[in-house]
């Protein structure tokens, strides 16, 4: 079998943007109990959430953001473009500082919300340039109080916006080629692609030509602008499958088809949060040129069949879960592409670890360099410094990471060590502590209106005190710790060896801020044979000051009771272990 084998694509394939209006209902008989799919319940809005998106989805609320709220201030800001539409353009209000976390689920949105703004920049597949750099650094600088985190969907957040600035803060990333543009919201978000996109020595493909084509016919597009909920996306061409494709909705894994050559393996309807679910294979072999196509496809199938009646139930794992990705694979091939995808093999297990941190020979003969900072927290002056430097060591490109990192592009062989060094005097590691490596954490209660407990301050304060307390002991493997402060799973807890779900805890019968544990998750990589879910133990919970002294205790039980014979895992021990070692 060959490419040309496979039936063509017919000339009346769907083209991006046709329409912004709702597709019509099918014929189908409609649920006793509807669930607001389109496709087969009808397009009336069955809630005040779907009400407002179909006045108006948020894409024009740039102009009112412009020409009415940047001029008036946050008072003349309407409520529903304010806690729904400015969300399209990468905008939240803040969390108002004092409110403690035992309030966050009785207080009105208007009750708990700053009159400042989370600013989302949008950095599909991770690539940047040190001019882009700076002007993310200038714009954190001058109106956001110097604050800057690397998130863990390849964004940087910036904090403290007005609305006054945003207009302006606009044009400068515009005129470098950055946006905001449905980085929030019910829309197709960032795409993660790897950080090591056409760089690496032993990648398959470069995927940047895909990104750049589902991002620039599709961001943006009307017909896409108002989904059931958020749809998150990843590429990789990398053999370490890089970008966590298990738990995005849709996600292209680089493989290489006997016949066909190399392409992709299609995932879909991944997710966490509260009822975390892992994507399935659909067993289709996407060739390079079909993947934009099969991209629109996935996200047309969310937007007519996915759930719209409860916000709960209205990802896409939901649907693939009703469906199973036998049906999923005949809806996208019968009615969004108008053919058949050929059959196609499973990528092969990781042969490395997918954050690329540490020093490594381009293809080119050059070198990159993975960085972390502390829990992806960094700052206006630090990125714009990490900009000079990567300059004066003969480079413009830089990448951000699915795991809060940084990664250094094109370095020379002679210039490595010095940029290393300059690294390490900006808090960026090359060569890190396993704990430090393994670490990331949420936006907590500082900034976040859904949050419960701090979680940058308290893991930080771990961080620095595990590689004290663990230096002796030789670690055989990475130890991933992931802290969240509230059950939404934004830093992944049921994917991490140690995972912390922030909430309100009794310990010696006071109640405080603290965590409840999951351990042994993980997604595929070097070390585990396939994802799965954490566990949780009954009672388990730490107090948000008492990290480092459960994860101490923890990790240093795992390496008295692990079978060193077969080079056991943590998650590999912490799923088989009593509940008492894991105390």
């Amino acid at each position: 079998m060959t490419i040309n084998d496979i039936e063509p694509r017919p000339a009346a394939a769907r083209a991006a943007g046709a329409t912004a209006r709702p597709p019509r209902a099918s014929s189908k008989p409609a649920s006793s109990k509807p669930n607001g799919q389109w496709k087969i319940d009808g397009t009336t809005p069955l809630n005040g959430n779907e009400e407002w998106k179909q006045v108006d989805n948020g894409l024009s609320v740039r102009d009112r953001i412009e020409k009415v709220y940047s001029k008036g201030g946050f008072a003349s800001i309407d409520p529903t473009d304010l806690h729904g539409r400015f969300r399209v353009w990468g905008l939240y209000t803040q969390r108002k500082p004092g409110i403690d976390g035992g309030r966050t689920a009785t207080l009105e949105p208007h009750e708990l919300e700053d009159e400042y703004f989370m600013l989302r920049v949008r950095i599909d597949g991770g690539q940047l340039t040190t001019e882009q750099l700076r002007v993310i650094a200038g714009i954190s600088t001058e109106f956001g109080r110097d604050t800057a985190d690397l998130t863990d969907r390849q964004n940087i957040q910036l904090h403290w916006i007005r609305v006054e600035d945003i207009p302006e803060i606009w044009r400068r990333l515009e005129a470098v080629g950055l946006q905001t543009t449905e980085a929030c919201g019910d829309v197709p978000r960032v795409v993660l692609g790897s950080p090591v996109a056409g760089i690496a020595a032993d990648e398959l493909i470069d995927p940047t030509p895909q990104i750049d084509e589902i991002t620039s016919r599709f961001i943006g597009d009307e017909s896409l602008a108002n989904l059931p909920r958020k749809f998150k996306s990843a590429v990789t061409g990398h053999p370490s499958q890089d970008v966590v494709h298990e738990i995005n909705d849709v996600a292209f894994v680089a493989v290489e088809h006997p016949e066909l050559g190399v392409g992709y393996d299609l995932w879909v309807g991944g997710g966490l949060s509260t009822t975390p679910r892992l994507a399935e294979r659909l067993g289709v072999f996407v060739s390079p040129d079909r993947v934009a196509d099969a991209w629109h496809g996935v996200a047309q199938i969310f937007r007519d069949y996915g759930y719209r009646r409860l916000r709960n139930k209205a990802r896409l794992k939901f649907l693939l879960a009703e469906w199973g990705a036998e049906k999923f694979r005949q809806v996208l091939q019968d009615e969004y592409l108008g053919y058949a995808l050929p059959d196609g093999p499973a990528a092969p297990k990781p042969r490395a670890q997918g954050d690329h941190v540490g020093i490594h020979r381009q293809k080119d003969g050059r070198f990159y360099v993975g960085a972390t900072p502390i829990v992806g927290r960094v700052s206006g002056p630090n990125l714009a410094a990490l900009a000079d430097l990567i300059e004066t060591h003969g480079s413009t490109r830089l990448r951000t990471t699915p795991h809060q990192k940084v990664v250094i592009l094109d370095i020379p062989e002679d210039r490595v060590e010095s940029l290393v060094a300059g690294l390490d005097a900006l808090g960026l590691s090359a060569r890190p502590s396993l704990i430090r490596r393994g670490t990331i954490a949420c936006t907590g209660i500082e900034f976040c209106k859904l949050a419960i407990v701090e979680t940058k301050a308290y893991a930080t304060a771990a961080v620095l005190d595990l590689e004290k307390r663990l230096a002796a002991f030789d670690l055989p493997h990475p130890i991933s710790l992931h802290v969240n402060g509230c059950p939404n799973s934004c830093a992944r807890i049921q994917t991490a060896d140690i995972g912390l779900k922030g909430q309100l805890v009794t310990i010696d019968g006071e109640q405080v801020p603290g965590y409840q544990v999951h351990l042994g998750g993980g997604l595929v990589n070097a070390d585990r044979d396939e994802a799965g879910l954490g566990r949780t133990v009954r009672g388990l919970k730490v107090a948000a000051d008492g990290i480092a002294d459960y994860v101490d205790r923890v990790v240093k039980r795992f390496l008295a009771e692990r079978d060193a014979a077969v080079d056991e895992t943590f998650a590999q021990w912490a799923h088989r272990a009593d509940e008492e070692s894991l105390q």
